[in-house]
């Protein structure tokens, strides 16, 4: 484990041995902010985020159990460290009863602090990674999750490849449905980062006016409500990556200060002037074409040569018809093994319907279409019966089929809802606020609707 550039809050009362450790841990590579007593080590944590805290337990002002109990308060995954004396073992054994994940006994070498410190977070470090590892395995966000043997995703899966042992900022352009989570999630799963966080932002489900303080975070009375300081995105995706969905719905007053942060490197939270040193990738999609963004005066061109280093177009499905049976068979096997259903494979005329389909909502609608057959079906294989309508129309016979087909209430209800936004956002080119102004819903409620059925675009 490299302890390199992990930033670390020494709370000690005597100087001496408050030096001597900042020195030896320094030379390790931590960085070492030092703090003279309780007190003043919880203001220093308040304004900067520290992934271990070494402090004594019998200090003036604030002792370390008070400090322990509030650092675990205001931040669980802090790693915090105990020194104590002989006659004080068992207040530091009750310190870790309270979450401290170790305490280390007066009079001790820099050598043995080193080594134990070195244990404590190694230890950590297998843990998160392990519930990353449980996490990306849940959601399919490993890179062997992306399929497909067409030429153009050969091409997509050597480019993230490429892209992914760099610091790179990458744009993921593509139709709504085609996987741009997928490959953000890939491109930082195959980094050196891949033990850090990934946070995923969509900022067209952020209401305008939370924008700043969800990725900036906020202090304690920064604005009616702030009853705690909280830590934004950024600073959650602190080593990490920071996937920035639907970049293209951010607000151009917003556009500006974001430009800055990625420039400079620093946010401020609200209700502070202190400024915070950040080290994230930022990985950005959009359904929408920037540069056309750019023309319409809704993109800032300096904020896209920020953020497009690197360039991955998404293929939409009716482009890549080759991988359309491949794609269905693995959403099959994962259904019917959750579902425990027998059903081994699709009628002719299920590949068929396939093949002639559009697929306006890309992977999305193939994987909502499989995940339903596999729901109604009864058979050993899936039949047209068990798919959509939408999909069924044209594969029947004439006798089969009424003059006026008769659908279920609740299809019905969801056609009107797909068609009512789909042409609100075609009547406003894609600009949700004004869109869902003319839906008379709130900007998230259509968000949510677009994603359900797979009309983001």
């Amino acid at each position: 484990m490299t302890l390199s550039g992990r930033r670390l809050l020494i709370v000690e009362d005597e100087p001496i041995l408050r030096i001597t450790m900042a020195d030896a841990l320094r030379k390790e590579g931590w960085l070492v902010d030092v703090a003279e007593d309780g007190a003043r080590g919880w203001a220093l944590f308040q304004t900067q985020l520290h992934e271990v805290v070494l402090s004594d337990l019998l200090m003036p002002k604030l002792d370390g159990m008070e400090l322990l109990k509030r650092v675990k308060a205001l931040q669980p995954d802090t790693t915090v460290v105990i020194i104590t004396a002989h006659g004080t073992v068992d207040g530091a054994v009750e310190a870790m009863r309270l979450g401290a994940a170790d305490f280390i006994t007066k009079p001790f070498s820099m050598m043995q602090l080193v080594l134990r410190l070195n244990n404590v977070c190694s230890f950590k470090l297998l843990r998160e990674q392990n519930m990353r590892l449980q996490e990306q395995l849940e959601r399919r966000h490993s890179f062997g999750s992306m399929i497909g043997k067409s030429k153009r995703m050969r091409e997509v899966f050597e480019l993230i490849r490429v892209v992914a042992d760099s610091d790179a900022s990458v744009l993921v352009l593509g139709e709504s449905g085609t996987g741009k989570e997928m490959v953000a999630a890939a491109i930082h799963y195959n980094s050196p980062r891949r033990s850090r966080p990934y946070i995923r932002v969509s900022c067209a489900s952020l209401p305008e006016s939370l924008i700043e303080a969800e990725l900036f975070g906020y202090e304690k009375g920064a604005f009616t409500g702030a009853s705690e300081r909280r830590i934004g995105r950024f600073e959650a995706a602190s080593g990490g990556t920071l996937f920035l969905d639907e970049i293209a719905d951010l607000p151009l007053n917003f556009q500006v200060k974001l430009l800055r942060v990625l420039q400079e490197r620093q946010i401020e939270r609200l209700g502070s002037h202190r400024t915070i040193d950040i080290d994230v990738r930022i990985v950005s999609a959009s359904l929408r074409p920037l540069e056309e963004e750019i023309k319409e005066g809704r993109f800032r061109e300096d904020l896209y040569f920020r953020v497009n280093t690197v360039a991955i177009h998404l293929p939409p499905l009716r482009e890549r018809r080759e991988d359309v049976p491949i794609l269905a068979q693995a959403f099959l096997d994962e259904f019917r093994r959750e579902r425990g259903k027998p059903i081994e494979g699709f009628s002719d005329d299920v590949l068929a319907a396939f093949d002639a389909y559009p697929w306006p909502g890309n992977v999305r609608e193939l994987r909502n279409v499989v995940e339903r057959a596999v729901l109604f079906c009864t058979r050993p294989r899936i039949g047209l019966e068990d798919l959509p309508e939408t999909l069924r129309v044209g594969k029947r016979s004439a006798k089969s089929t009424p003059a006026e087909p008769v659908m279920a209430l609740q299809e019905a209800v969801q056609r009107a809802e797909m068609e009512a936004i789909r042409a609100a956002l075609a009547a406003t080119g894609g600009r949700r606020t004004q869109a869902a102004e003319l839906l008379g819903v709130s900007r998230k409620t259509l968000w949510e609707k677009a994603k359900q059925y797979g009309l983001e675009e």
